[in-house]
């Protein structure tokens, strides 16, 4: 005990002796300030029992900020694979890259088959939009391709053996372009053709080489995660939402398209930043760490919290996104994909940004005290990964299908469920609330 305080101080017979409720403890709590010092003590972070949470790790998209821009962001893309003079360029359509709010929706509804595919998307556990540009446009071409193997066998086969990247892509349009009847995508048919597959625990946007195997007998890789075709869509997807002037100086590169003028200065925060400052700041209050793991690059990520004030009230060192996926991909690319459903984005995040690489990938899951750290997410890849971590999951219910997910999260027995992000702080205060509770009636029956 220190004298100066009357604080009781710890030490490992102590926590024993407590929970066995010894008669030695309650002398001690015949004091009431000793008492007090007592449950303090028991109900603190660090020692707290097994409602309290030392660590929360929040999504970034469907949790902070709203989906919409990326999803649309994700759609223009597919429809520039199919329809640019710099891509397929399909005579289906007439690309622009500079539309209006119009023809943005109707190229959205369009791809997305009037948001059943973004909802089969998201309950297949797929969370990262380079990855949803490279199904949805990969699935396409593997049609079209699939169609002239009937007139063109030996084309197609070489097509694919080989990687098929921008101009690969082009010289396959130029070779089908003014045909009769012209290729039409069919966008709905995703689902259905690929209704048994799920991303937990592989590439679904891999699957599309199987089909493409299943037709033609030829083994292929072109689209395979992180290949030349993977790599188009994320650049064309980064094109759209950071605009010429941020891609140019993120990518290094010209831009094909520079009138494109970018989404992410429109980004919506899905609760008023006020409100998600606060719940920060009051956790923070009761000593937990707060970190992001997120789908989004760290510059896509950064500069809208950081516009919303809320960059500055999570651990730095804690945020994780899609730029450290794609460097560990790069070390360990037969572990890819490392993007959610896999852990990687959380465990990277936990561990901190400063850690290597190997940690994240090669831990030994369930982690030891797993159940200290709450995932927040709003899609059935946040809560694949932290099953496999074991970490408690809170969905909330801010995602594209906003209520009707509450369905969805209940069959597949999500911990918690909450209507919006601020809700996490009354959850953590009840927790709190029912702690101490406890350690007050045992150390009542130990008094």
């Amino acid at each position: 005990m220190d004298p100066s305080s009357n604080r009781i101080e710890p030490f490992p017979s102590m926590v024993g002796n407590f929970f066995m409720g010894d008669t030695w403890l309650g002398f001690l709590c015949s004091s009431g300030k000793v008492k007090k010092d007592i449950i303090d003590f028991f109900t603190e972070d660090q020692w707290g029992g097994e409602n309290m949470y030392n660590t929360i790790l929040f999504d970034v998209d469907g949790v902070l900020l709203s989906e919409k821009r990326c999803f649309d962001s994700t759609c223009l893309s597919v429809w520039e694979l199919l329809y640019s003079p710099q891509a397929l360029g399909l005579a289906g359509d007439r690309f622009d890259p500079e539309p209006d709010d119009e023809t943005i929706e109707r190229v959205r509804q369009e791809i997305f088959d009037q948001e059943q595919i973004l909802h089969w998307l998201k309950a297949n556990g797929v969370n990262s939009n380079w990855d949803m540009v490279s199904l949805l446009f990969g699935f396409q071409l593997q049609e079209l391709l699939k169609e002239q193997m009937k007139k063109r066998p030996e084309w197609v086969t070489a097509v694919l053996k080989k990687p098929v990247d921008r101009k690969a892509l082009q010289r396959i349009g130029d070779m089908i372009r003014d045909e009769e009847p012209a290729f039409t995508p069919r966008f709905g048919e995703l689902r259905e053709r690929l209704k048994d597959a799920s991303a937990d625990g592989g590439d679904l946007s891999g699957q599309v080489n199987r089909l493409a195997e299943e037709w033609s007998g030829v083994r292929t890789d072109v689209f395979t995660h992180g290949g030349p075709l993977w790599q188009l869509g994320r650049e064309v997807y980064q094109e759209w939402y950071l605009g010429r002037e941020r891609f140019e100086s993120q990518e290094k590169k010209a831009a094909v398209h520079p009138e494109k003028k970018g989404f992410l200065e429109q980004e919506i925060p899905l609760v008023e930043p006020e409100a998600i400052g606060s719940m920060l700041k009051e956790l923070a209050k009761h000593g937990i760490t707060l970190g992001i793991g997120t789908g989004r690059p760290a510059l896509e990520t950064e500069v809208p919290l950081t516009a919303l004030g809320l960059w500055d009230l999570f651990h730095t060192d804690r945020i994780a996104t899609a730029s450290d996926v794609r460097a560990a991909e790069k070390i360990y690319p037969d572990q890819a994909p490392l993007g959610k459903p896999h852990p990687f984005t959380y465990l990277k995040a936990y561990f901190g940004r400063g850690s290597s690489d190997t940690k994240s990938v090669a831990a030994r899951l369930p982690l030891t005290g797993g159940d200290r750290i709450l995932i927040v997410g709003d899609s059935v890849a946040d809560l694949m990964a932290a099953r496999r971590m074991g970490c408690r999951f809170a969905a909330v219910l801010t995602g594209p299908t906003g209520q009707e997910a509450r369905g969805k999260f209940e069959e597949l027995e999500a911990d918690y469920i909450l209507d919006d992000v601020t809700e996490v702080l009354p959850l953590i205060e009840r927790l709190v609330a029912e702690e101490t509770a406890e350690t007050e009636e045992k150390v009542d029956e130990a008094n």
